[in-house]
């Protein structure tokens, strides 16, 4: 029955990541995207990782929100965006992402009221990925630390208001 599971929320997967790159408007993708990193997270925690589960609910559910919430931010779209949020309102537009976290959902109660997964992989404490990542991989971390500020540095520079000179 595990096998089941796996490939109902590797459908489901599939199909947020096809309707992610099909959608013209911003806001279905990244609901979109948001399924599928949850599902990405279920299937993790089916193969027996369930820290890099929670890591995938954490950091890219999470941090995608918080980064579409700030792009939004930065545009300032004015009386337009308004608007195209009243229309979103509307409950034809979300049926797509509620059925596939409605699938999801059933999927991850099988998972918890089942017997734990099986799975040739071994566990990983959360001790052991900071040792690790503040071990032998500490330059790696340091790189991505940097790259972030850079980033951050960048949408500041990008979406501060011109100065204007007399």
């Amino acid at each position: 029955m595990e096998a089941f599971t796996f490939y109902l929320t590797s459908a489901v997967t599939i199909v947020a990541m096809i309707m992610v790159i099909s959608r013209t408007n911003p806001v279905h993708s990244m609901m979109y995207l948001v399924v599928s990193s949850i599902s990405m997270a279920v299937i993790f925690y089916i193969l027996g990782a369930p820290f890099a589960a929670a890591l995938e609910i954490l950091v890219y559910a999470g941090a995608i929100l918080v980064l579409f919430v700030f792009a939004i931010m930065m545009l300032n779209l004015g009386h337009e965006s308004v608007e195209q949020e009243r229309s979103l309102l509307t409950p034809g537009i979300w049926t797509g992402p509620s059925m596939l976290s409605v699938i999801l959902l059933g999927v991850l109660g099988f998972i918890i009221t089942g017997e734990s997964p099986q799975s040739p992989a071994t566990s990983v404490s959360p001790k052991e990925v900071g040792v690790a990542l503040y071990g032998p991989y500490l330059l790696a971390v340091e790189l991505g630390s940097m790259l972030l500020m850079a980033g951050l540095i960048g949408a500041y520079h990008l979406g501060r208001p011109l100065l204007k000179k007399d």
